[in-house]
């Protein structure tokens, strides 16, 4: 029989030690380094009979590349092979993991030059060997020559676990404390933007400067570029400056030589199904907060077609991948008014490593979600003006939403793309928008996140039919049922008490949007304070009920709903939150409703990843965003939750309550934000859906590649097994 390996390291099952619990255990990092040789040379020996006899031919076609993996310990099973071609317009590569007997097949590639090699936890890159579809090819895995070699492709959460977190007494004053810090540097702060734990940001770049120590360096680096403010006022004013001796602490340490612990397995299971294909788009100074390809609501609109991207603060050209032809191209968005406001005003803190003084970020729209709709038209919540309302959305308005609850600014609206005319058209809203999603009704019903303490809707029906924004949109405050008699009634304002005769409007504004296909009712996320909270609003009362998420989970962020209206969260407690409304066992409104009354509702799913090295009971693991796999778009399964791995390069998929981790191991620093499923042939099989992600990162260069690498579109299918054609 050949000999093939069990564990992360490929070691064999006969009488061959556990390379990952051997190094893990090891309490020096220098003594870590020493004995991973000695265990790997061992694993050789014990490795070198031959694997041929249980090698069954890979049947590859005209448009595959296909063999096997070993190395002299054998067959190199759960290891990725990439196959990378610069002959497009856009970057190209292809991605699978080999099956058990270190078996592989790369399906769909078009007709070009590629480069092939191979990656995996254990090993070292191996040299990239030139290859073309229709062929059979080898290759040989290179085994990493001690534990630092190895750590270089481990996913960032590995080498964030290694951050130590501040003690309670510390972190005191912060609403949550320790708890309440993590939210910041997990959601609220640095990974909110980008990673932390890439090569990037474990290390301080030479171009930084010289200084005496790493905290000044540290300090000096959170303030560089037009995020400059931004981070500093995170670092140095929510959080004290708490943050910088542990960052600088981390690197210092890293600096020294030490090393992660080893992740605990290589993929396995439905995970060596996963095909990535990886394709980029815009350019190497803008970043793509989301993109949509099709509509929510039925996924095979716009099957093959184009995907339409929103770059947030970045640009003002909108990114659009034609994923047949392998073709990226940009349309510029339009503003309506000449004094709407640019992002490059936003000055240069301190000179920033990779664009110095430069201001790269120029955008008026800052457009941050597109949508498809029923007929293939792009939604985007995107700016059109200054700040400052038309008289119809303040006081002294006749708009009925406006009688109710002037707004008198908005910082983003919204716009409308028709692909085939080119037509870009505005749309005034009242309220603020950020996400935004369609209801599954007669009007086509825009609901939109990002109003300041209101819920925003457009009825799109009305809008096409009349072009009157004023008149086709709406708003409402946030208010509980306190008195419980089921009907809107004058409100208490935020921070007075409780009265049982009136209601109670809420101090909150959402951040995901979710209209629930089962009830109607419309769902939001409530981030950016502790705990956090989940909101429903009842578009037929306009009454609002809220539920904050109890012990062990804090930090919310992005989340959606599946299609019996369950809720699911990304946390920033490490965990996949999950809230179903139909177990709450008290009452849903009254005085007592006010957000700690449905604790039985909640569910915590601890995601991937260790924990801290001083506070190893949580996922290090930062979640931006939750999305629901409604129609099986992806083929694990209608209503699979997949939360964004934004520490492991990928997202992971709650699959029958187990996490299965779609990851890109290249490039390295793959950030995760806004995910979208699209059947493009349901005739095709496991070829004709997929979903596709784009990275959302701020800092694009922090990718493999450095300064120059642009911002990635990601197509993630799953197989029926991994040799699969």
């Amino acid at each position: 029989m050949p000999c093939v390996p069990t564990t992360t390291r490929g070691a064999c099952a006969a009488g061959v030690p556990d390379l990952d619990y051997h190094v893990q255990s090891m309490n020096s990092s220098k003594r870590r380094a020493r004995i991973f040789g000695a265990i790997v040379a061992g694993a050789l020996l014990s490795c070198m009979a031959d694997s041929q006899s249980a090698r069954s031919e890979v049947r590859i076609g005209a448009d595959g590349i296909g063999g096997t993996v070993t190395s002299p310990r054998g067959a190199e099973a759960g290891v990725w092979v990439i196959a990378e071609t610069r002959d497009f317009q856009t970057r190209f590569a292809k991605i699978v993991v080999t099956d058990e007997a270190g078996r592989f097949l790369l399906p769909d590639l078009p007709r070009a030059k590629y480069s092939v090699w191979v990656r995996g936890y254990g090993l070292a890159d191996s040299p990239k060997v030139d290859a073309i579809p229709g062929r059979h090819l080898d290759l040989e895995a290179v085994i990493a020559p001690d534990a630092a070699s190895a750590a270089k492709t481990y996913p960032a959460a590995y080498w964030y676990a290694m951050m130590k977190i501040p003690e309670e007494a510390q972190v005191a004053t912060l609403p949550g404390g320790r708890n309440g810090y993590l939210m910041w540097m997990k959601s609220m702060g640095c990974i909110g933007c980008h990673q932390l734990g890439n090569l990037a940001t474990r290390t301080i770049p030479k171009d930084l400067g010289t200084f005496k120590s790493s905290q000044e360096a540290w300090l000096r680096r959170v303030q560089s570029g037009q995020a400059g403010r931004q981070m500093i006022n995170i670092v140095q004013g929510a959080l004290a400056g708490i943050p910088i001796h542990y960052l600088a602490d981390w690197t210092d340490r890293i600096a020294a030589g030490e090393v992660p612990a080893v992740p605990p397995s290589r993929p396995s299971g439905i995970e060596r199904n996963v095909v990535a294909t990886v394709r980029d788009w815009s350019d190497a100074k803008a970043y793509i907060h989301d993109l949509s390809g099709t509509d929510r609501r039925n996924p095979t609109v716009n099957g093959y077609g184009l995907l339409y991207g929103a770059p947030e603060l970045s640009t003002d050209n909108f990114p659009v991948l034609d994923p047949l032809h392998n073709l990226a191209t940009t349309f510029k968005a339009p503003v309506r008014d000449a004094n709407t406001p640019t992002t490059h005003d936003d000055p240069v803190l301190s000179p920033s490593p990779d664009w110095g003084e430069e201001r790269i970020w120029d955008s008026r729209a800052i457009a941050h979600n597109p949508m498809l709709d029923r007929s293939g038209r792009v939604w985007y919540t995107a700016r059109i003006r200054a700040a400052e309302n038309p008289p119809f959305c303040k006081k002294g308005s006749t708009h009925p939403s406006a009688k109710e609850f002037p707004i008198d600014v908005s910082e983003r609206q919204l716009a409308v793309y028709e692909p085939k005319s080119g037509k870009y058209a505005f749309v005034d809203t009242c309220f603020g928008t950020h996400h935004l999603q369609f209801a599954e009704d007669a009007n086509d019903t825009l609901w939109t996140s990002g109003g300041h303490e209101v819920i925003g809707w457009l009825d799109t029906k009305k809008f096409d039919l009349t072009g009157d924004a004023a008149a086709s949109q709406g708003w409402a405050p946030l208010v509980l049922d306190t008195n419980g008699n089921g009907k809107l009634d004058p409100w208490v304002e935020p921070g007075q008490p409780v009265d049982p005769r009136r209601d109670l409007r809420l101090a909150v504004s959402l951040y995901a949007i979710m209209p629930n296909p089962a009830d109607g009712s419309v769902w939001g996320s409530v981030a950016f304070r502790y705990p956090g909270a989940l909101v429903r609003f009842d578009p037929r009362t306009r009454l609002s009920e809220i539920y904050n998420v109890p012990a062990p989970g804090f930090g919310v962020r992005g989340a959606d709903i599946d299609r019996d209206g369950v809720v699911w969260v990304s946390l920033a407690s490490g965990h996949l939150g999950e809230f179903d409304r139909r177990k709450c066992k008290g009452p849903l409104n009254g005085p007592t409703a006010t957000g700690d009354h449905c604790p039985e509702g909640w569910s915590f799913h601890r995601l991937p990843g260790p924990g801290f090295v001083n506070m190893p009971q949580m996922s290090v693991e930062s979640s931006y965003y939750t999305w629901v796999d409604q129609h099986d778009t992806l083929g694990l399964g209608a209503n699979v939750p997949i939360a964004t791995g934004n520490l492991f390069d990928g997202v992971h998929a709650l699959v029958q309550g187990k996490f299965v981790t779609l990851r890109i191991p290249y490039p390295l620093g793959f950030y995760a934000k806004g995910l979208e499923g699209r059947i493009d042939a349901a005739a095709a099989g496991w070829k004709g859906r997929g979903i596709w992600i784009t990275s959302g990162d701020r800092t694009p260069w922090h990718k493999e590649g450095g300064k120059g690498t642009k911002p990635l579109v990601v197509h993630f299918q799953i197989r029926p097994s991994p040799l699969a054609d």
